[in-house]
């Protein structure tokens, strides 16, 4: 008995050593949903009409031939066809996805920052590379959750009225149409490549800014006569950084984004009457056989050229907005 008194006595002298969260998560966490939500909604006004072309290129049907010779072409016969505003058709879901995506990117990344350095790494040091990376990866993978049902309204509504014969519906009908043939669930299709997409593109988004970021300091560093590092990048080098990162996470997970737009506008074009919806390792399969690499590449070009500006003012805005009200 003596004994057992004596080791609670010792349990309760050590007690377990939790990870202390810094205390101001709620003001932080405010900040991180409006400046995110501001910075997305501003880089998605610039690109997506760019975003339309793409969607377009990717989803031409299999049965069919080409529509489109290539993004400057698709551009031409959209805007022929339904003028500039056909080009931000369907723009208010992507705004809000913008808003979700953005605010929700930033605020699990550094969330989980301040998780690991609570628990693993020391809190007044900056944590390694690898550590960055897994944050963005970790980031995504929650975001492409929250992301998937408003990307796939804003793709359906990206698909030219011709491709379906129908007449043109809207976000809200779309809605209803999904819940009603595929259940709540059937928002979710697509998951698997927004899940890829986001989760390796996040590691690439941050890794891609926090790299370039890292090489500016370092050399700002270097050339200093206090041979301190910059703590904040003057807004060339924050574009600079931010456009890397955009055009790092759109090559790199480019494949996964075309097969989920293929799946995501499967019904508006009618391949649904093969008798099954198809799987993203089935989608997946049928475009390599048929158009290879250069399928799960098409509008690639354009989506690229379109993220560097993008990226480059998320976060600029984001890092200015930060950096402004503390």
């Amino acid at each position: 008995m003596a004994a057992l008194d004596h080791a609670i006595t010792l349990s309760d002298e050590r007690p377990m050593d939790l990870p202390s969260i810094p205390s101001n998560q709620g003001t932080e966490a405010f900040k991180d949903i409006v400046f995110g939500s501001a910075a997305g909604m501003a880089g998605k006004l610039i690109e997506y009409p760019f975003d339309t072309v793409k969607v377009r290129l990717q989803s031409q049907p299999d049965h069919l031939p080409l529509r489109y010779r290539g993004p400057l072409d698709c551009l031409r016969q959209s805007l022929q066809a339904d003028g500039i505003g056909g080009l931000y058709r369907g723009i208010s879901a992507p705004l809000t996805g913008a808003a979700v995506e953005t605010s929700s990117l930033f605020f699990s990344y550094r969330l989980l920052q301040d998780v690991l350095k609570a628990s693993v790494y020391s809190p007044l040091e900056p944590l390694p590379f690898s550590a960055l990376l897994a944050c963005g990866a970790a980031s995504g993978s929650f975001t492409s959750l929250l992301l998937t049902p408003i990307e796939l309204i804003k793709c359906k509504m990206q698909v030219p009225v011709e491709f379906t014969g129908q007449p043109r519906p809207g976000a809200l009908a779309l809605i209803v149409s999904v819940f009603r043939h595929d259940g709540l669930l059937g928002f979710w299709r697509g998951q698997m490549g927004t899940f890829i997409r986001e989760t390796g593109g996040g590691a690439a988004w941050f890794g891609g800014y926090e790299g370039v970021s890292a090489l500016f300091r370092k050399y700002s560093a270097s050339s200093a006569q206090d041979g301190l590092e910059q703590e904040a990048l003057p807004i060339y080098q924050r574009m600079i950084a931010g456009a890397a990162a955009g055009v790092s996470y759109n090559f790199l997970f480019y494949p996964a984004d075309t097969i989920k737009s293929r799946m995501q506008t499967e019904d508006i074009l009618l391949t649904a009457a093969r008798g099954q919806r198809q799987t993203f390792w089935m989608v997946a399969r049928s475009l390599w056989r048929q158009q290879g690499l250069k399928g799960l590449y098409r509008g690639c070009g354009i989506t690229v050229a379109r993220s560097a500006p993008s990226s480059a003012f998320i976060f600029s805005i984001y890092e200015s907005l930060r950096q402004y009200f503390g």
